[in-house]
């Protein structure tokens, strides 16, 4: 099904917008059946989460599915619900920038996350000034295609693969967030954040919308004290939902 780059236009213009004002939250999705409960439930927009995407179809996270699956998931998210869409479209499969804007444009996606974890050089980050360099490919490949694509950039200096020492993870985050902010991106995403104080500093140092993460010490209400735009919950949801899943099972085949 074509999807009209006029409506596509105004959605990402929404959400952009949806990034300032009221805190942003997003309780990522998995398939059309979770983005429908999402949306009916009044949330203005609808995120994927990749690590839950790649699972339902089979695959690690991390690159592991084909991203034809991934877009092909992507796009049954879009076409069940009305709200703007965006894709966690982890570190971009290997395309060229207007591949991937295509492809997401195609999707009926209007928003995407880029990370910049190097998942085809075998470890660590992507060097911060090429990774921005490529955020300003996207960005203008996204101009070119007529759409204002939301670019939520995510930094992983906080996961343990980055292999970033502890005491010199804000500072780096901060680096390279303003590089990719200077990029093009509309909204910076540093993953895996678990320390009020790490995060205050981000939200201090960072020009622009912060994404920031619920969980232990970071409720939405801190997370808003503090001056995050964006919440994320990633693959939280799916896994919840497959615990269930499990639990019933179990008593059924124990009954």
């Amino acid at each position: 099904m074509a999807v009209d780059p006029t409506d596509l236009k105004a959605q990402a213009e929404t959400l952009r917008e949806l990034h300032t004002g009221e805190m942003l939250v997003l309780p990522n999705v998995w398939d059309a059946a979770s983005a429908r409960v999402v949306a009916e439930a009044g949330f203005p927009a609808v995120a994927t989460a990749s690590a839950a995407v790649s699972a339902m179809l089979g695959y690690p996270d991390g690159e592991g599915a084909p991203w034809q699956e991934m877009f092909a998931a992507a796009a049954r998210v879009a076409r069940v619900v009305t709200v703007p869409v965006t894709v966690d479209a982890e570190a971009g499969y290997g395309l060229g920038p207007r591949e991937l804007v295509d492809r997401l444009l195609e999707a009926g996606a209007v928003g995407c996350n880029l990370e910049d974890t190097d998942h085809r050089g075998g470890a660590g980050l992507v060097d911060a000034g090429v990774h921005a360099q490529w955020l300003a490919n996207v960005r203008a490949a996204a101009e070119d295609a007529g759409v204002p694509l939301v670019i939520n950039a995510r930094v992983d200096v906080f996961l343990p693969v980055a292999g970033v020492p502890e005491g010199e993870r804000v500072a780096e985050a901060v680096r390279r967030g303003r590089l990719y902010r200077a990029a093009g991106a509309d909204c910076v995403y540093p993953i895996g954040v678990r320390d009020r104080a790490d995060l205050a500093a981000l939200v201090a140092g960072l020009p622009g919308p912060l994404n920031g993460n619920a969980g232990p010490g970071l409720d939405l209400a801190a997370l808003r004290e503090l001056g995050v735009a964006r919440v994320s919950y990633g693959p939280r949801f799916y896994r919840s939902a497959l615990a269930e899943l499990k639990t019933a099972v179990t008593a059924l085949r124990a009954g």
